[in-house]
């Protein structure tokens, strides 16, 4: 089957002026134009898209995807090097998921943080607390008011 810009636009959840960014960038040499240069998109040309876009998520830059996605191209000879930017990336990935989980670790500390202070009516309350009253998830964050 054959998609539009438009269509494949709304499968993927990004604009059409994503897809038409991407082309111009160079990430999407499998997509097949017609006579009139328009873009065809079939239902293979989906995974390709889909690791742009997981790639794309994570905080690759568009350069180095494009690199990526010329590796693919390229075929068999590039596997070792596609393996490392994957790896790479997930790597990344899990150091950014580390770094979110203690931002959510200080974001939950303040939620307790002024929901105990909006009962006492003032963050004073916090003022001489016992560590024995703070939940112990927060201790790490005792110090930041």
């Amino acid at each position: 089957m054959i998609y539009t810009v438009g269509e494949i636009a709304k499968k993927l959840n990004v604009t059409a002026s994503t897809l038409r960014y991407y082309d111009k960038e160079g990430l999407l040499p499998f997509v097949e134009r017609s006579s009139g240069g328009i873009r065809m998109f079939k239902d293979e040309d989906m995974l390709g898209l889909r690791i742009i876009e997981c790639l794309k998520k994570t905080g690759m830059p568009i350069k180095d995807i494009k690199h990526f996605m010329d590796c693919c191209i390229e075929g068999d000879s590039t596997i070792e090097e596609r393996l490392s930017i994957i790896k790479s990336q997930r790597d990344a990935v899990i150091l950014q998921m580390k770094e979110l989980h203690e931002m959510l670790g200080m974001l939950n500390y303040k939620c307790w943080y002024y929901e105990t202070a909006k009962e006492a009516g003032t963050c004073a309350v916090h003022d001489d607390i016992r560590i024995e009253n703070v939940p112990e998830e927060y201790h790490k964050f005792l110090n930041e008011k």
